[in-house]
């Protein structure tokens, strides 16, 4: 990139970085502080904010200063750092949303079973959203792939270009486990409600039409 191309690249990380860290603070406190606000439900939504949280710490402000330099400045192991956190916060993000889906569709299969004071279900959703995480993207730090510069050389992420049968493997099972997956748990979900409300909405006004014709009858 040239100099203008990185100083662009600045300010809109400088925007996403402060209005990502303004945000979920918001929402933190927010659930915190409104007794109201602490349900099930609402905790996955404090997972993703807590992860977005993170990414706007501890990864943001390494690419925000790299990019006013034009360089990346904290060296190889600060990479892999940058590319393993961001990695990691993404994923969890990624397979909290899937799990918040997923919990939304298995509310409406039974919603007499469900439970709002329950939080079991949502913190065994929440643990397993950042074990799931960890375990993607901790092996290309013991060698399954690797972590190092991409784009224009002011950020880090696993390494997408390297043409081995080992890195290869391990961009495709990333890409069918941590993309494709919780992609199609979303897409699924979310379609079974939608179809359901629809459903419902119909049923509702075939029960709306019978009651105007029978009123109609009745005058």
């Amino acid at each position: 990139l040239s100099p203008t191309g990185h100083l662009v690249v600045a300010v809109c990380l400088g925007v996403i970085g402060t209005l990502g860290f303004i945000t979920n603070f918001v929402v933190l406190v927010l659930f915190c502080r409104y007794r109201a606000l602490r349900t099930p439900m609402n905790l996955l939504l404090v997972s993703i904010s807590v992860s977005d949280l993170l990414v706007s710490v501890l990864g943001t402000p390494f690419s925000f200063a790299a990019s006013t330099q034009g360089r990346w400045l904290i060296g190889r192991a600060g990479c892999v750092w940058y590319g393993f956190i961001n990695s990691c916060l993404g994923i969890v993000s990624l397979i909290s949303l899937a799990v918040l889906s997923y919990e939304r569709y298995c509310t409406m299969l039974e919603p007499t079973t469900a439970d709002g004071r329950d939080f079991r279900p949502a913190l065994g959703g929440i643990c397993f959203s950042w074990i799931y995480s960890v375990a993607w993207t901790v092996p290309p730090l013991l060698g399954w792939s690797k972590y190092g510069p991409e784009g224009p050389g002011t950020t880090c992420s696993v390494d997408w270009k390297t043409q081995t049968p080992n890195n290869i493997s391990y961009i495709i099972s990333l890409f069918t486990f941590c993309l494709v997956l919780p992609f199609g748990v979303i897409v699924y979900s979310y379609g079974k409600l939608l179809h359901a409300i629809r459903q419902v909405r119909r049923v509702s006004s075939v029960v709306t039409r019978h009651r105007e014709q029978h009123v109609l009858v009745m005058v």
